[in-house]
């Protein structure tokens, strides 16, 4: 949806409210225009910001994303920030699988964000944990970003999904795995979970950004070179 001219003005003063879709799984659910984008949350947390979504963004100046990439899949898809800052912010395109448990998600995305890229984008209103279990697809890069308000699902935390989650890679495919840190008990809760990781990712590390740890396969995909 193109966003007038006044009305991106105003956002970078006011958060503007457009439009709530309450769900089952999200029962206050809402899109707001601010500063100039448009912004996905709930309750009690942001799910997307367009190229304002930082613990991706920060993420992605600091990892190789080689040219070899053509299939991406987001699990937890929100209003699609991580296609919207690939293809604007980083001149990316790649062909894209998104699933998301929560149709007035997709309703929202289809609504506000999606319209705006051209890059081709499957859209699979699924349960992300299912779905892992039953995709043989492979990709060159997944982006594990499912949360229930600030929260993952416990089921999503375990050895046996992370494992899962290692068989939809391709050779040398990026797995970020996105976990809060915003206080104390956010981060002892991730550096618990980091140690799990590791089991199933020996070389795995993490990236401390904007209050989250973004947690990945193979510590050679970061780079200390940032994209501008």
């Amino acid at each position: 949806m193109t966003i007038p001219i006044w009305k991106k003005y105003l956002s970078y003063f006011f958060e503007l409210h457009m439009e709530s879709a309450p769900s089952e799984i999200n029962p206050h659910l809402y899109v707001s225009l601010s500063r100039g984008r448009y912004q996905l949350s709930t309750a009690n947390a942001i799910y997307s910001y367009a190229d304002l979504y930082d613990n991706f963004t920060l993420t992605f100046q600091q990892i190789k994303l080689a040219p070899t990439i053509k299939d991406v899949l987001i699990l937890g898809f929100g209003l699609g920030s991580i296609p919207y800052m690939l293809e604007k912010k980083f001149a990316k395109q790649y062909h894209y699988t998104a699933v998301e448990i929560d149709e007035n998600v997709l309703y929202l995305a289809n609504k506000y964000t999606v319209p705006e890229l051209s890059s081709p984008i499957t859209m699979m209103p699924a349960d992300a944990f299912a779905f892992a279990h039953y995709c043989h697809e492979r990709f060159d890069l997944l982006c594990m970003d499912v949360f229930l308000d600030d929260t993952v699902p416990e089921n999503f935390e375990t050895e046996h999904y992370l494992q899962q989650l290692g068989n939809l890679l391709n050779p040398n495919g990026i797995l970020l795995f996105n976990k809060l840190a915003a206080t104390k008990k956010d981060r002892d809760q991730a550096a618990v979970f980091f140690e799990l990781f590791k089991k199933v990712f020996p070389n795995g590390t993490y990236l401390e950004v904007n209050g989250n740890w973004m947690l990945i396969n193979d510590k050679r995909f970061v780079t200390a070179t940032h994209i501008s």
